[in-house]
């Protein structure tokens, strides 16, 4: 199965979308437009690549559990889909909200991306509210606004693959990824009211040359300490800062793809409700998640499908 662009590499621009459908819209016009979108995805792709294959341009879409319900997309369902229930800690809760569809849209030009964005919410507008609109820059060397390198940690090479999609145990869908999504905003006056020092520690790693802490000296509550859950669970980070100078806005787009849904939730749980319970992970001190959805991408092959 022709898997759709999960595994590439964030790049310079990108824009998040997370469209809800209209409550008062007839289901046989949102499936029209379904339909419409799914082709519209795999024409905007294939002339990116036709007209300027050095773009780096792309788009995937992923549906969310309520929107393939009420689509009646195929079932059984992917084995491990199904709606994000919060994850409340003592001081910190993973939030659950609602999303159908999710645009994760990339170019190494602005304008490409803007024009990709622009042509999904012509087709939507009439079908659908969007609710989260993120427009997302790299960062000097792949930094988030926090000054860290993130993604360190993401597989390379064929490794990608494997963690990122959904291979014969879940043969229906092979080709397919889970997707989930947070939206955090960051304290930058606390944040910036720590030493270097201090805000390693909060990490796990040192700021200037990315280098991760012995295990001896790493605190436990760090986050690399508790989002990291062993080399055998990984998934694909595509994570990406944005902000608003003017109102101190500032935040990351956290976005991974993945193999098992069952990685994100243990990362999730060792990070809100901590490991041992109550020791949480202490970057969300800093980081409150605005949002948190688990989406399905179908293979390419599956949405060409959706599509006729």
């Amino acid at each position: 199965m022709n898997s759709q662009n999960v595994t590439d590499y964030p790049n310079n621009n990108t824009y998040f979308l997370v469209w809800n459908f209209k409550q008062d819209i007839d289901l046989s016009k949102i499936k029209a437009v379904f339909q419409r979108i799914c082709a519209l995805i795999a024409n905007l792709n294939n002339s990116a690549l036709d007209r300027f294959p050095n773009s780096k341009a792309s788009c995937v879409m992923g549906i969310g559990y309520e929107a393939w319900l009420q689509l009646e997309l195929p079932t059984p369902l992917p084995k491990e889909f199904k709606k994000f229930e919060e994850i409340k800690g003592n001081k910190h809760t993973a939030v659950s909200t609602r999303g159908d569809l999710h645009f994760h849209i990339r170019a190494d030009e602005k304008s490409f991306a803007y024009d990709m964005a622009s042509t999904i919410s012509d087709f939507m507008k009439d079908i659908a509210d969007c609710i989260v609109e993120v427009q997302g820059f790299r960062y000097w060397d792949s930094r988030s606004i926090l000054g860290f390198v993130d993604g360190t940690e993401n597989p390379h090479g064929k490794d990608r693959d494997y963690f990122a999609i959904i291979g014969e145990t879940d043969s229906q869908y092979a080709g397919g990824s889970y997707l989930f999504v947070q939206k955090y905003l960051h304290n930058m006056n606390a944040w910036k009211s720590l030493s270097v020092e201090d805000q390693e520690k909060v990490i796990g790693r040192s700021k200037e040359q990315d280098i991760e802490m012995e295990d001896d000296v790493k605190p436990k509550n760090s986050h690399i300490a508790l989002a990291n859950v062993g080399d055998d669970f990984k998934v694909v980070r595509d994570n990406m800062p944005f902000g608003n100078v003017s109102t101190n806005e500032m935040g990351t787009y956290f976005i991974c793809y993945a193999s098992t849904f069952s990685t994100v939730e243990k990362m999730l749980t060792n990070m809100f409700i901590g490991n041992p319970p109550g020791n949480y992970d202490r970057i969300l001190d800093f980081s409150t998640a605005q949002t948190g959805t688990l989406f399905f991408v179908p293979s390419a092959d599956m949405l060409d499908s959706f599509s006729s």
